[in-house]
């Protein structure tokens, strides 16, 4: 056979091959573990990949495919699976010390589904430690490069997925947004990233970092393929009480009888996100070029107001933290995943968290705790719950005047490694533009859009719509990417 040609090939691409006996599963997949084994030493996407256990279930997948009882059109295409969304038998680090030595028994409700239909999870992508960064560089193992220019960042957290993605390891990933970790690093790496509705797609087997804002996302090289994987995973769920009961699915069908026009379409512009909001004249450049791109494809243009958006990256650094302080004080060590001994149970504990914790983890922990304290919960934690409140009013006012809503997704491109580690306020104001989406609980998505004419770097545009108006989010960016 000859040699596979993998670099940004769509899983719908892959699947009309699979089914026109092109290749086979047990082909494609060794043909991308090859890839991994020759290019990811530089780009350091995956903290582990088991070829072996890929292939046996490539194989499976032939193998139905051969009697003609495919699980789907995708059986045995491979998903890579970001390190703090739990798979049967594989370990589940969160890029941590503290979780290195920890498998998983069980399948997340999102990998689970992706097995029932035929996707295969491919290796633990690299993260920031606990989902808690913007660049990637708060892994405990390594930093994983932009492949677009290895001297910067992918972006965080999902820094592993969009590598793996951009990079070709695999024709999609899937990744976990609390405060812009998918669109951000998608943008970063010119790539797709969605975030769905909160609780449109389960969190059971997603290692909380904060429960009320967390979601599993996917991560890929268009509209139709984010809409495939969407239809494969969203949907209510028993075991996670916060997941929605409203019919999901129908997604890449939507994408598939997209008009091509944006006719009729409302599309506001906030002007916060606009006005003083210290975006890299790129970035600006870009953006501007992607509403023109926008009107003419018929869409009307409102501005739009989200008044407290000046807020969103204080209350989400109160609210986050505060669920992290929570969510972080299981792991001790003492049920599960690398104890220190200590002279006794205190210092064990001390010991512990003190060496299996890096610094960024820490300091969250830190802010939750203080701002949960006594004297001080009214003042930080219940202030900012009452100003999420109105963030989340701000969109659904917005959300009268238009259908969907245009932004940058990040005021500059990728940064240079250690260009914003010493300083962790510049580091926060990385997700200055995604932070509000996951406080309002809306979906969004981050759209390839160009490259900064002075970097070459990629840049992203930024598309939100209202709770549950997925499909429609993805039709805009099927025809804007055309």
């Amino acid at each position: 056979m000859a040699e596979l040609n993998l670099v940004n090939r769509p899983i719908h691409e892959l699947a009309a091959g699979l089914a026109a006996k092109e290749f086979s599963a047990a082909e494609l997949v060794a043909a991308y573990a090859d890839r991994v084994a020759a290019k990811d030493g530089e780009i350091k996407a995956f903290l582990k990949l088991d070829r072996e256990q890929a292939l046996k279930a490539a194989e499976a997948a032939d193998a139905r495919r051969t009697a003609g009882k495919p699980l789907s059109d995708y059986d045995g295409i491979p998903v890579g699976i970001k390190d703090c969304i739990v798979a049967e038998g594989e370990t589940c680090s969160c890029a941590s010390k503290i979780l290195a030595p920890v498998k998983s028994p069980y399948d997340s409700t999102a990998v689970a589904r992706l097995r029932a239909q035929g996707f295969i999870p491919f290796g633990r992508l690299n993260m920031d430690e606990f989902a808690m960064g913007s660049s990637c560089e708060n892994s405990a193992f390594q930093k994983t490069a932009n492949p677009c220019d290895v001297s910067r960042v992918p972006g965080g957290s999902s820094g592993g997925s969009a590598a793996c993605v951009a990079a070709s390891f695999a024709p999609a990933a899937l990744g976990s947004d609390t405060g812009g970790s998918i669109r951000q690093p998608a943008a970063f790496c010119g790539i797709v990233g969605l975030k769905p509705t909160y609780g449109r797609v389960s969190r059971y087997g997603l290692v909380a970092f904060a429960s009320s804002l967390d979601q599993i996302g996917p991560m890929t090289h268009d509209a139709l393929d984010a809409g495939i994987l969407l239809d494969a995973i969203a949907g209510g769920d028993p075991m996670d009480s916060t997941s929605l009961p409203n019919p999901a699915g129908g997604f890449a069908d939507a994408v598939r009888n997209t008009s091509g026009s944006l006719k009729g379409m409302k599309i506001g512009l906030p002007k916060e996100y606009f006005t003083g909001s210290g975006l890299a004249s790129g970035v600006e450049t870009i953006t501007q070029q992607a509403i023109e791109k926008v009107r003419s494809l018929g869409a009307e243009l409102v501005e739009v107001s989200l008044p407290h958006t000046r807020y969103a990256v204080a209350v989400y650094y109160i609210i986050a933290t505060a669920e992290a302080s929570a969510n972080l004080a299981r792991f001790d060590g003492i049920r599960y995943g690398d104890r220190k001994e200590g002279r006794d149970l205190v210092d064990t504990y001390f010991k512990t968290r003190g060496e299996g914790f890096g610094d960024e983890v820490k300091r969250r922990i830190l802010l939750g705790t203080y701002v949960l304290s006594s004297g001080y919960y009214d003042a930080y934690y219940l202030r900012a719950q009452k100003v999420r409140t109105l963030i989340r009013r701000d969109f659904e006012e917005a959300y009268r005047q238009c259908d969907l809503m245009l932004t940058p997704v990040t005021p500059t491109v990728a940064f240079k490694f250690g260009e914003k580690t010493s300083d962790p306020l510049q580091m926060y104001l990385s997700d200055i533009f995604t932070i509000a989406l996951n406080l309002s609980g809306n979906c969004g998505i981050s759209v390839p859009a160009g490259r900064d004419p002075e970097t070459g770097m990629p840049v992203g545009v930024q598309f939100l719509a209202p709770a549950l108006a997925e499909a429609r989010l993805l039709q805009v960016t099927d025809t804007f990417m055309r």
